[in-house]
């Protein structure tokens, strides 16, 4: 059987069981290796995609329940198969689809404003109330800043937002746009800590009512406007612009668009910082299951890829930080509630939407603890004498900051 072949030339570390659809028990790795999962599967026509397309078909299997995990956990699983992925990667067929992954990534990843709109509204017009059972409080979807081990996932979320308001050199009454504004919890805390005017854009419907209504809320509907709007199509000029979680969603095709806009919208002496999801590796693809259940449209740049298109616009790369478990640690905390919640998760949408969840949060932390994901905070400026020659200012702002 070809899928047999496949994961005997893939599994070497831990321990994989695998029951065939036939009821056959077949054994792959290091007896008593750790992780050891035993999986079942439950439809004959499964062998065959697993063995041809195993990143879509593992994840599909799981979400219609044609793939179940009789010993160990989901978790146990993904992290058993990225331990062994690289032997995968070497096989013909791998490096196959890869090249033709290179091929059509630019297809894959065009994204006019029209798409640009259908993909955010795919997930984030979902339920708010989905939101609210795995989220911090404040709806921070991106990644938290642990400072150390006994941080709950609301500080860190909170310590995330004074983290990179240090590095926009805030100045009261300031002009900030935030791209990619989400809940609106990045621009209240400018507005309120920063003392900024801040205009957030969105493309998610569901998203721009609730921020609007937590500006109304605490009485700061004068100095913050959330927008339903294309970064494209925004017009004015900042003294600062902030965007976080959003260039995922740019597209290969679109970075040099992306940074000549915030270039036309920056003042001569402004500032903007980028924080985004990336690989340390070369330009590569989405994963196919994320790109079609979760993410269409989504991509995690290289840096080498976002740097080039920064240049190519003439714009100076004042500061460059890397952040790396900080994103595991923070999926870590979304499945834990997810988790604890799944029964009424279950209940707004069904149990197939709960496993597909579960797979893409799981799938996602083994990415940055174990594979090639990581977060890059990047600060642009037009002028290279924007911003101090020192990163001094970004302590001394936290610090004076720190109970706000």
């Amino acid at each position: 059987m070809l899928l047999t072949r496949l994961l005997d030339t893939m599994v070497k570390t831990g321990r994989l069981v695998l029951i065939d659809a036939a009821g056959r028990t077949h054994v792959f790795g290091i007896k008593g290796g750790q992780p050891s999962v035993t999986i079942k599967l439950h439809d004959r026509s499964l062998h065959r995609r697993l063995a041809l397309r195993p990143k879509l078909a593992f994840g599909e299997g799981y979400m219609d329940g044609t793939l179940t995990i009789e010993d160990g956990t989901l978790y146990d699983l993904i992290d058993l198969l990225a331990i062994n992925l690289v032997r995968y990667e070497n096989t013909p067929l791998a490096r196959l689809c890869t090249q033709i992954g290179q091929w059509t990534r630019r297809v894959q990843q065009y994204n006019p404003a029209p798409r640009a709109r259908r993909n955010v509204a795919h997930h984030y017009d979902l339920s708010g109330r989905l939101y609210d059972l795995f989220l911090d409080k404040d709806r921070q979807y991106s990644c938290a800043y642990f400072t150390n081990n006994n941080k709950t996932l609301d500080e860190a979320q909170h310590d995330k937002k004074r983290h990179i308001a240090s590095k926009l050199l805030l100045e009261p009454g300031a002009k900030v746009l935030d791209i990619g504004s989400g809940w609106g919890g990045l621009a209240l805390y400018l507005a309120r800590v920063g003392q900024a005017d801040v205009t957030g854009v969105t493309l998610s419907a569901e998203q721009l009512k609730i921020a609007s209504e937590r500006a109304r809320a605490e009485r700061l509907e004068e100095r913050v406007h959330f927008h339903l709007r294309d970064y494209r199509a925004e017009t004015g000029q900042y003294d600062r612009i902030v965007s976080v979680g959003m260039f995922e969603h740019v597209g290969a095709g679109h970075y040099r668009q992306f940074f000549r806009k915030l270039k036309s919208l920056l003042k001569e002496d402004g500032v903007a910082l980028l924080h985004s999801i990336g690989r340390m590796a070369p330009p590569g693809n989405t994963n196919p299951w994320l790109r079609k259940y979760i993410f269409p449209g989504g991509y995690s740049p290289a840096l080498s890829e976002t740097l080039a298109a920064v240049e190519q616009e003439g714009l100076w790369v004042t500061d460059v930080e890397i952040l790396r478990h900080h994103y595991a640690d923070t999926l870590r905390e979304w499945r834990r509630r997810f988790q604890d919640n799944r029964a009424e998760i279950a209940r707004l949408y069904d149990e197939r939407f709960c496993r597909m969840w579960e797979f893409y949060l799981v799938g996602c932390e083994v990415s940055f603890r174990r594979l090639d994901q990581m977060v890059f905070q990047m600060q642009v400026a037009k002028r290279q004498d924007a911003v101090p020659l020192t990163r001094d200012y970004m302590l001394d702002w936290e610090r004076t900051n720190m109970a706000a």
